[in-house]
């Protein structure tokens, strides 16, 4: 196991909590499940049948018994979670339409979270990564001062002599793009893209910390200091600058090209004076497209495990796992998001 993991566990050893699981039955959930209960690192509740949950427990020879099974069909709490959510929802949603949503894990684990019934939530084994966020949007909503959700990727490799070399990447896998939010009334801009994107650095850098990474934040381009010019390269600079006034006593530059950011010999010709040029380790990227080819280059031929996505910016740590997932990936998913809280 990296060396990442051994402080989360005993962090999570010290300050137990509770993680929901939204595919109970799932075998992958189940062997990561019981691998939590076994060295008492986290307390679980398992959604879904509870017949059927035992069963695939059973069948895969997984030791669960310590976990919390609970059946939205027969959840006796039902009536008050339906009226909590009709509140939340204000008018969006009626009852019955609340109703028919908890009757699905992830509508249900999302809201055990809400209500203070568990502290974090696993899911997407079988969900889609939208069925993941879109109840944390619509129940948990956005942290304080949060503008959006985004995720990053924590990268870690063992360069063996060397040593561990951890770095992170946002956002990867939620926002496409940053369009500028505007006022349908007024025309009026209400969030900038730039503004998005700076959140999106901050955000990243902060997770990063969290994973014993002292964040020197590089806002990616294809250009360095302007060096090229285009839509993106503004982007990529002026989110720079609403960062760093957001965040001052954050390392964060840009807008530079990838091998200003870690190559010392090119930050020292391309922007010589920087805190971050060639020594870059959280990385944020101005769309997807780029974020989502660039950790899995990372990750495919840097030859760096990839654990994510994490997201961010949410009231309570929900995270999303790939429906390709194994039960190790599991494992250290939960173990991840039980200490983002």
């Amino acid at each position: 196991m990296a060396d990442m993991f051994a402080p989360m566990i005993e962090q999570l050893k010290a300050n137990p909590k509770t993680i929901v699981f939204t595919e109970g039955p799932d075998p992958r959930i189940l062997e990561a499940a019981a691998k939590l209960l076994e060295e008492k690192v986290l307390k679980v509740i398992l959604v879904g049948n509870v017949e059927a949950v035992k069963a695939a427990g059973a069948a895969g020879n997984f030791e669960v018994s310590g976990a919390e099974i609970i059946d939205p069909a027969t959840y006796e709490g039902m009536d008050e979670m339906v009226q909590t959510m009709v509140e939340l929802r204000k008018g969006k949603m009626s009852a019955e339409d609340c109703a028919a949503a908890l009757a699905k894990g992830n509508y249900f684990g999302t809201m055990l979270v809400k209500m203070g019934k568990a502290d974090c939530l696993l899911g997407g084994a079988t969900y889609s990564t939208a069925d993941t966020v879109r109840p944390a949007l619509q129940l948990i909503k956005t942290r304080k001062g949060a503008h959006l959700v985004s995720s990053c990727f924590i990268l870690d490799r063992d360069f063996g002599e060397e040593g561990l070399k951890r770095i992170a990447m946002g956002d990867c896998a939620i926002n496409i793009d940053y369009p500028d939010t505007v006022d349908k009334a007024t025309g009026e801009v209400k969030l900038s893209g730039a503004q998005k994107l700076a959140e999106v650095a901050i955000e990243t850098a902060r997770t990063a910390a969290i994973f014993g990474i002292d964040p020197k934040v590089a806002v990616l381009s294809f250009s360095t200091k302007g060096s090229g010019k285009g839509a993106t390269v503004a982007l990529s600079h002026d989110a720079t600058l609403i960062a760093q006034e957001m965040a001052p006593e954050m390392a964060i530059d840009g807008e530079l090209q990838f091998d200003a950011a870690v190559a010392p010999e090119v930050a020292a010709v391309k922007c010589k004076g920087s805190k971050v040029a060639g020594q870059a380790n959280t990385f944020v990227f101005p769309s997807i497209e780029a974020g989502n080819i660039g950790y899995k280059i990372a990750q495919r031929l840097g030859g760096y495990a990839a654990y994510g996505p994490i997201l961010q910016g949410l009231n309570a740590p929900i995270n999303d796992l790939s429906r390709g997932c194994n039960a190790d990936e599991v494992y250290k998913m939960a173990l991840i998001t039980a200490c983002q809280g």
